[in-house]
């Protein structure tokens, strides 16, 4: 871990007579999230595997979906030596519905190479982590705080955009500040005690009030230490911007469905089949929210669309 000097301090751009203040910040934080952090199952537990699996599944994917397929999937594999020793096929199968299907190959790899060089058990030290593969810097040290209670910072997506609003003054996202200067930043931050529950808080912060697009500045525990409240376009109080979705189910869950159907029936299908079979009340007048659906699954690259019009899964190589 990074060794915090002064140097180190100023490097992030924050005046060394700004300590009480971050102090306050450690504090008011903690204080919330003791009251309004989320109960979420891969959380206060010491389990590597366990975690290991709910940081795979929550990249690219809503938490709402995972609370979900989690348990579903410790159930099929619910050891890590179980899932080494599971066939890649399988490990996909099992991953259906939760999309970005490499997830499941990587997450099957590292499996094998840890009980094949590591006897089953994870190292715990950063640098023998990020020689495993899938595992980058969020990973190693997301493991190290959660399953080996290490003091380190752990800097995703929420972390970055909830630290550059507080020490900076931004008006959109765009001015967040580059993900380095975060990561040592919040190795500044991270207390002596309470390191893990400090991350946590960061990460639910960034979920639920300091949200991408329309933060509830009015509903946040620090909005008197945050450089930006009075400049972001925030939401009233209570009121947060609600995702797209028809008839009251989100289009996240229409994308999923999507997925389901072209894998269920493993043939190309066109839009109009693939429409009614999302949605019992699919017509002519929804072509165009289809349309953007499957634009955007392919873009992500999760289907494709064949020169005929009709649409495919996205398929890896299984074996």
């Amino acid at each position: 871990m990074q060794k915090r000097t002064p140097n180190t301090i100023r490097r992030t751009g924050i005046p060394r007579s700004d300590t009480r203040r971050r102090s306050a910040l450690v504090r008011v934080i903690l204080r919330w999230y003791s009251r309004q952090g989320r109960s979420l199952p891969w959380r206060n537990i010491a389990n590597p595997y366990r975690i290991l699996i709910s940081e795979v599944m929550l990249q690219q994917t809503q938490v709402s979906r995972v609370l979900v397929k989690y348990p579903e999937f410790l159930q099929r594999f619910p050891t890590i030596k179980t899932l080494a020793a599971a066939r890649q096929r399988d490990v996909v199968i099992a991953w259906q519905g939760m999309g970005y299907n490499n997830r499941a190959v990587r997450l099957h790899q590292l499996a094998m190479r840890i009980v094949q060089q590591h006897g089953g058990k994870f190292p715990q030290t950063y640098e023998e982590l990020v020689t495993l593969p899938g595992i980058g810097r969020y990973t190693a040290n997301a493991l190290l705080s959660s399953a080996f209670r290490k003091n380190v910072p752990i800097v995703d997506i929420n972390v970055r955009r909830v630290l550059s609003r507080i020490f900076w003054r931004m008006k959109t996202n765009t001015d967040m500040k580059p993900e380095r200067e975060i990561w040592t930043l919040a190795d500044v931050l991270v207390p002596k005690v309470g390191a893990y529950d400090w991350n946590q808080a960061l990460m639910d912060l960034g979920a639920t009030i300091c949200t991408a697009r329309v933060p509830l500045c009015n509903d946040c525990p620090v909005k008197t230490l945050c450089r930006s409240c009075n400049y972001m376009k925030r939401a009233p109080s209570g009121k947060a911007k609600q995702e797209p979705s028809r008839d009251g189910i989100p289009n996240r869950i229409y994308r999923g469905r999507i997925v389901e159907t072209l894998r269920t029936h493993q043939q190309q299908l066109r839009p109009g089949v693939i429409g009614k079979a999302i949605h019992p009340k699919y017509s002519v007048k929804s072509k165009a929210w289809l349309e953007s659906l499957l634009a955007g699954l392919e873009k992500d690259g999760v289907i494709v669309q064949t020169p005929k019009g009709t649409w495919n899964e996205r398929r890896i190589g299984l074996a």
